[in-house]
C-alpha cells in the first residue's frame, strides 16, 4: 500500500461515497473526510447553483441532540446568541466561544420541540465540540447525544430548488420561511426540511437517517434532471459562500478569532444574561476592535488566496483568510483581516502574490446578494 493509499484509508467517508465515485467525482481530503471537490467543473457547478440548482452531500456535518428540562438554560449559557427567541421549528446561527471569546466553532441550533434542540456543527470539529458541550453541561439537567453517524444531510440550493423538491413531498415548501424548518416525508423518507443555506441562494437542507440518504440523493437528482440540477462539490460550495460573504471555520473563524471582529456582532446578545465568553466580548465591544474582517477585490491582475499578505503602502496591515475567482461577478475576490483603522471600503491596498504587490481595494461584504 502506498503512502497515498494509507492516507486515503484513514479518511472518513459519508454514505454517499460510492455515489460520488459512480459520478466520477474528484475526491479530496477535507477536515478528515474524503469528499467530492467537483464532478464536472467548479465553474459549471457554481453557475448551476446561481441559475438553476445544485445538490451537495453535507452528510459529514455533525448533529447533536440536546434534551431535558434545562435544555434552554444550558444552550443560553453555551452560546452568545439568544436561543430563547426560537419558536418550535425555527433555527438560528451562533458560535461556541471560549472564555476569552475565541470561536471553538460556528453552528446552527434548531428548536425541534418544547425542550428539544439540535445543534449542527462543522465536520472537522465534531469530537472537539461534543467534548466541550458535554463538559459545559455538568450543572444542567440535560441529555446530550451525538447523532452525527446516524444522520445524513443533503443541501439543495438554487432558484429552482423549491420547484424540484415540491413534487417529492406533501409539505408546503412555500410556507417554510428562511431559518425555519418542518418535519416531513420526501419520497417516503422521514426528513427534517429546513431553509437556511450557505451559498447565497434559496434552498433546502434535508436531514434524514443515514441509512436512507443514498436513496434520497438519487430521488432528488432524478427529480431535478429536467430543471438542470447538477451534483455539486466542495469547490463550488466554497466559491458560492465566498461571494455571499459567509465565514468558513478554520479560515475566517478559529480559536484565535472572536465573532465581533468577524463581523458577526448581530449574533452576540450581551444583555441576555451570562454565557461563556460574555465578559471578554463585552470588554472587546467597550474598547473597540483592533482588526476587522473585510472583503478584498482585486483591481490588478492576479488571484488572491488564503494567507497572502495585505499591504497599505510598505506596511503590512493584515492577511487574507480566503480568496478565489468569483464566477458570478467575473472578478477575483477574497476576505481577510486588516487593522481596524484600514477597514474602509474603497481603500486601495496591495496583495503580495508570490512576491509581487498587486493592486486591490477593500470592499463591503457581501460581494453578492441574490434578488428576492
Amino acid at each position: 500500500m502506498t503512502e497515498e493509499d494509507r492516507a486515503a484509508a484513514s479518511l472518513k467517508r459519508t454514505p454517499l461515497y460510492h455515489e460520488h465515485r459512480a459520478l466520477d467525482a474528484r475526491l479530496v481530503e477535507f477536515s478528515g473526510w474524503e469528499m467530492p471537490v467537483q464532478y464536472s467543473s467548479i465553474l459549471e457547478e457554481h453557475r448551476a447553483v446561481r441559475a438553476r440548482a445544485g445538490l451537495f452531500d453535507v452528510s459529514h456535518m455533525g448533529e447533536f441532540r440536546v434534551e431535558g428540562q434545562d435544555a434552554l438554560a444550558y444552550l443560553q449559557y453555551l452560546v452568545p446568541n439568544d436561543v430563547s427567541k426560537l419558536a418550535i421549528h425555527q433555527a438560528l446561527y451562533t458560535q461556541l466561544c471560549l472564555p476569552d471569546a475565541g470561536a471553538i466553532d460556528d453552528l446552527l441550533i434548531y428548536r425541534v420541540g418544547e425542550d428539544q434542540y439540535m445543534m449542527v456543527v462543522n465536520a472537522g470539529n465534531i469530537d472537539k465540540d461534543f467534548a466541550w458541550a458535554k463538559q459545559q453541561s455538568r450543572n444542567f439537567d440535560v441529555q446530550l447525544s451525538n447523532q452525527s453517524d446516524e444522520t445524513g444531510l443533503l443541501a439543495l440550493q438554487g432558484p429552482e430548488a423549491q420547484h424540484i423538491l415540491q413534487p417529492l413531498t406533501a409539505a408546503d415548501l412555500s410556507s417554510i420561511r428562511y431559518y425555519h424548518f418542518e418535519p416531513g416525508q420526501v419520497n417516503g423518507i422521514e426528513c427534517i426540511i429546513s431553509r437556511t443555506g450557505y451559498t447565497g441562494e434559496d434552498g433546502f437542507e434535508l436531514y434524514c437517517p443515514s441509512s436512507r440518504v443514498v436513496e434520497l440523493w438519487r430521488d432528488v437528482l432524478a427529480a431535478g434532471k429536467e430543471r438542470g440540477l447538477l451534483p455539486a462539490g466542495l469547490g463550488a460550495r466554497d466559491t458560492l459562500r465566498l461571494e455571499a460573504g459567509y465565514c468558513l471555520y478554520g479560515h475566517e473563524l478559529d480559536e484565535a478569532t472572536n465573532p465581533l471582529e468577524a463581523g458577526l456582532g448581530w449574533t452576540i446578545k450581551l444583555n441576555k444574561g451570562d454565557f461563556i465568553g460574555h465578559d471578554a466580548l463585552a470588554k472587546i465591544k467597550e474598547h473597540g476592535l483592533t482588526r476587522k474582517l473585510v472583503g478584498i477585490e482585486m483591481t490588478g491582475r492576479g488571484v488572491c488566496r488564503s494567507g497572502y499578505a495585505i499591504y497599505a503602502g510598505d506596511q503590512q496591515i493584515g492577511a487574507l483568510t480566503s480568496g478565489a475567482p468569483a464566477p458570478t461577478l467575473n472578478k477575483n475576490i477574497g476576505m481577510g483581516y486588516v487593522s481596524a483603522a484600514h477597514a474602509v471600503p474603497g481603500k486601495t491596498v496591495h496583495i503580495d502574490i508570490r512576491g509581487k504587490h498587486t493592486a486591490a481595494q477593500i470592499t463591503a461584504l457581501p460581494f453578492y446578494k441574490r434578488q428576492k
